[in-house]
């Protein structure tokens, strides 16, 4: 096949503005056939999704990852994330035959995708497990950044996460929000990868359930709050400080809310601390000085729905019903 060409993009929320496709980037082009393309050497395209494992810069450039697991290819597939290739072995993975749903999800892949049956050895190199050839992997393209893909109504709860440092745990506050009815992410600053696998494991697919958009700077992040509440949306934004000015549970978070969450080492920058219009405490205790980054989103995240009484979040949580936690995907 000559080039890649997504047939859809990624699903939106309700409202949710649609977006153009992302332009100026270098993707592999394999030669296009009426077959799935056969690759059983290490050859250009082969290296070049190798690369998107490990190399930051080569996905920027690509405007491509790698999407690595079952529940993530099928988080994909369901909210129509736009892909380029899909790679498999049409003998099957480690001399089985491919699985139920190995087969179902290659039915459910958009005419236009390329097919690619690769040498099991070849899959195994991009698996990211030691021990497990996988059935699937697919690559996926990178949407624009841009802060109109967050839907804000007068419900609206987002989060910032302010430069981390480490991509498990963007990943886990991404998997946090979406669980708890977020309306989207924003990483701020100079940034782990949210595109790198260990962010993807991390959020156990949730990465294509809500927007998350990198901006480079607070400043991007104000001149589009700014925005808003010039169209009447009294948007607020929180940050979380352990010299916060009041307890996290005695500040109220029912309106339009941002909340930011520090850097893991730092907190938040002073020109976050600036934008903030209030900043708020989680009193711990026991011998821990903090919590970590990712935690500390959760817990915030948690504490926002509680106080609008789970809306967003399925079912309403019930007193002395447990909450399924742990897990993180196949």
């Amino acid at each position: 096949m000559s080039e890649y060409r997504a047939a859809r993009r990624p699903a939106r929320r309700t409202g949710e503005k649609s977006e153009p496709r992302r332009s100026g980037t270098q993707r592999s082009e394999p030669r296009r056939s009426g077959t799935p393309l056969r690759i059983s050497t290490r050859n250009a395209a082969f290296q070049q999704w190798h690369a998107l494992l490990g190399n930051r810069a080569k996905r920027q450039r690509a405007g491509e990852f790698l999407i690595q697991g079952v529940r993530p290819l099928t988080l994909a597939l369901d909210h129509d994330w736009p892909l380029s290739a899909v790679l498999h072995s049409a003998g099957g993975s480690g001399g089985r035959p491919l699985s139920r749903w190995a087969r179902d999800t290659l039915d459910r892949v958009p005419a236009g995708v390329t097919r690619v049956d690769m040498d099991p050895e070849l899959l195994h190199e991009l698996g990211g497990k030691e021990d497990t050839v996988p059935e699937l992997l697919a690559v996926a393209r990178v949407p624009d950044d841009r802060l109109d893909r967050l839907t804000v109504g007068p419900d609206f709860l987002g989060v910032v996460f302010d430069r981390p440092i480490t991509p498990g745990n963007i990943g886990t506050l991404i998997r946090s929000a979406d669980a708890f009815g977020a309306h989207g992410v924003v990483v701020s600053g100079h940034a782990a990868d949210i595109y790198d696998p260990k962010s993807l494991r991390a959020s156990t697919g949730s990465l294509f359930a809500l927007p998350v958009v990198r901006v480079p700077s607070p400043q991007t992040v104000a001149d589009w709050a700014a925005g808003l509440r010039t169209r009447g949306v009294p948007l607020r934004i929180v940050g979380t400080d352990e010299r916060g000015a009041a307890d996290l549970t005695g500040t109220d978070l029912t309106g339009p809310v941002l909340v930011v969450i520090g850097n893991e080492t730092s907190g938040m920058s002073a020109a976050w601390r600036e934008l903030c219009d209030e900043t708020v405490r989680i009193p711990i205790g026991g011998a821990a000085s903090s919590l970590n980054a990712a935690a500390a989103g959760t817990v915030l995240l948690y504490e926002t729905q509680r106080q609008r009484g789970f809306p967003a979040v399925g079912a309403p949580v019930q007193a002395g019903v447990p909450v399924r936690v742990g897990g993180a995907g196949r």
